[in-house]
């Protein structure tokens, strides 16, 4: 048994500072914690993606252009979780260190601010379905939101460009490289480029629209109980079940998965801030934050397939499918 272990360690490449302490234990939690969120957010964004195309009522709700898109950069994160995989597993990349840590952590930034901008978008989405529904469809039209997926692709790609030319890193922790760790540092003015240019505005939509959502169908609510409350009657009823009931339905599926990817995402960037400003180094921390933001690729799939019936139906089709098949 002993045997194995030493045999495991030797390859085993676990570059964070975590001292020499229970130190094969540690690589190989690592490598457990890695593999296993790769398997599970390509497969979870494998399946929303068969589910979409499998399920012709998801179409219907103009968000499922930004919710495809989603989980396509989900997808891809899954995938390049491949990168640092075989490096704990000591296979070789074919490609200088440097370069495989830059464009891994470059992508992994891109991909992450396509959902952010995703999200948020989403929200802007739902405000306008609510708040204009009669000029909604002249509005929200196919190109349009084609369009808008192209330039948020465009807009995340050109953000984090300038880490290429030294200024600063594009917001990857936890190094399973190296030279990640060493040589690589973040950068205060960079930092606060991304912050100013990409979480602090989609923050700030999202809180917007989300907040007005909610007050505009609480306020349509209450006065359908008012109705009710006066006029008793089908008509009323009827009435009720119809206008923004759907509309705030489909919100609060929106807003679970918006808050779940804030919650998970908050820790990082907080970490990403501090040691930005060279406030807080830890690598046990950096790991732990950088992995649980990524985690939010496969929790996007659970969301939505706990909290919308279209989709569980999409899914249930799918799988009897796929059964009848076999």
């Amino acid at each position: 048994m002993s045997g194995s272990v030493v045999n495991l360690s030797e390859h085993l490449s676990c570059p964070l500072g975590f001292g020499h302490y229970n130190a094969v234990d540690i690589c190989i939690l690592e490598t457990v914690v890695i593999v296993l969120l790769t398997f599970l957010i390509i497969a979870g964004n494998l399946t929303v993606i068969f589910v979409f195309h499998c399920a012709p009522l998801l179409h219907h709700y103009t968000t499922s252009y930004f919710i495809q898109t989603m989980a396509y950069a989900d997808l891809f994160v899954g995938v390049s979780c491949l990168v640092p995989t075989l490096s704990l597993l000591h296979y070789s990349t074919g490609v200088h260190e440097s370069l495989t840590c830059q464009v891994f952590g470059y992508i992994i930034s891109v991909l992450k601010s396509v959902s952010m901008a995703c999200l948020a978008c989403i929200s802007v989405d739902r405000y306008l379905a609510i708040t204009k529904p009669l000029s909604y469809n002249q509005l929200v039209t196919p190109c349009r939101l084609r369009i808008c997926i192209i330039l948020i692709w465009i807009y995340s790609c050109l953000i984090f460009l300038p880490s290429f030319f030294g200024w600063g890193k594009p917001g990857y922790h936890g190094d399973i490289f190296e030279w990640c760790a060493t040589s690589w540092l973040t950068n205060a003015y960079f930092t606060g480029f991304i912050v100013c240019l990409l979480y602090a505005p989609a923050a700030f939509v999202i809180c917007f629209t989300y907040f007005h959502i909610f007050k505009i169908c609480r306020q349509h609510t209450k006065e359908i109980n008012d109705r009710r409350a006066r006029f008793p009657s089908h008509e009323v009823d009827a009435a009720g079940e119809t206008g923004h009931s759907p509309d705030r339905r489909y919100a609060m599926v929106l807003f679970r998965i918006t808050s779940v990817f804030y919650v998970l995402w908050l820790p990082y960037i907080i970490y990403f801030l501090l040691e930005s400003s060279r406030v807080l180094e830890n690598p046990a921390l950096s790991f732990l934050t950088t992995w649980l933001a990524i985690s939010n690729s496969f929790c996007n799939c659970v969301i939505y397939s706990l909290s919308n019936s279209v989709f569980r139906l999409g899914l249930r089709r799918l799988s009897e499918t796929m059964c009848s098949s076999c």
